[in-house]
């Protein structure tokens, strides 16, 4: 579960997020936003990569703020951007985060094959992290994060790069961990893909969550057909995209 109340983060005069109260409870949580509305923020506080300035973040009932080394050993992280040890092999990396995770080494050997096989990523297993394209790269990510089968996934565009059958792999993936009782909050821009995976979708703009509930509940509400044209009201967008590409016409 994950408790986010009255959440704030500035950086200077700027306000990345503003009085935001958001609850995940066993279930796949969709956050929505354009670019810079403080999605990627609101995850590395989640995770205690960054402090907020006013509020109180639970993951699991553990308070970010005060033992964010215990959250992180609850909480599989997916950032936006894979952040890796580029001169280790993926081989290196799995079994340093097997010990980091003190996951007993049998173990570890069955979760790590079964995960490289079902990514597809055999063939890179003894190559340096660094020379391997973005999307093998997420795939390491993914994995690192789910070694220790985490309660709490936190997942930043995690299927940026994914060819079809691994996002598609992953999406089952998520389902049979919710069923299992984890929370997962998932950030994307792909709204077709949170119009099928998520169950409840949060829109923020501005640093602040103006919309929230089911997806159906929102294209109710919006008078929408789609979650794409919803999200496009919801943060001012439609309108001017209709007079970007009438200014575009030849």
């Amino acid at each position: 579960m994950i408790e986010i109340r009255e959440l704030y983060k500035t950086y200077g005069s700027k306000i990345a997020l503003n009085n935001l109260s958001i609850t995940v409870n066993d279930e796949i949580y969709g956050l929505l936003g354009p670019n810079g509305s403080g999605k990627t923020t609101l995850m590395k506080i989640l995770v205690g990569i960054l402090k907020p300035t006013k509020g109180k973040v639970l993951v699991e009932g553990v308070d970010v703020s005060k033992n964010p080394l215990k959250v992180k050993e609850i909480t599989g992280y997916v950032p936006e951007t894979p952040i890796l040890y580029e001169s280790l092999t993926p081989s290196e990396l799995f079994d340093f985060v097997g010990k980091i995770r003190s996951i007993p080494k049998g173990e570890l050997e069955e979760k790590v094959n079964n995960y490289i096989k079902a990514f597809g990523i055999e063939a890179y297993i003894e190559q340096f992290i660094g020379a391997l394209s973005f999307g093998t790269q997420q795939k390491v990510s993914i994995i690192s994060a789910l070694l220790h089968n985490p309660r709490v996934l936190v997942l930043d565009e995690a299927m940026n790069g994914l060819d079809a059958k691994t996002a598609r792999i992953f999406r089952e993936l998520l389902f049979e961990f919710k069923k299992e009782g984890k929370s997962i909050i998932f950030s994307t821009h792909v709204l077709p893909l949170a119009e099928i995976i998520c169950d409840r979708v949060g829109v923020i703009y501005q640093g602040k969550l103006i919309a929230e509930g089911s997806v159906e509940e929102l294209k109710e509400e919006a008078h929408e057909r789609n979650l794409e044209d919803v999200f496009l009201k919801l943060t001012e967008s439609k309108e001017d995209i209709y007079e970007i590409i009438h200014a575009l016409r030849p």
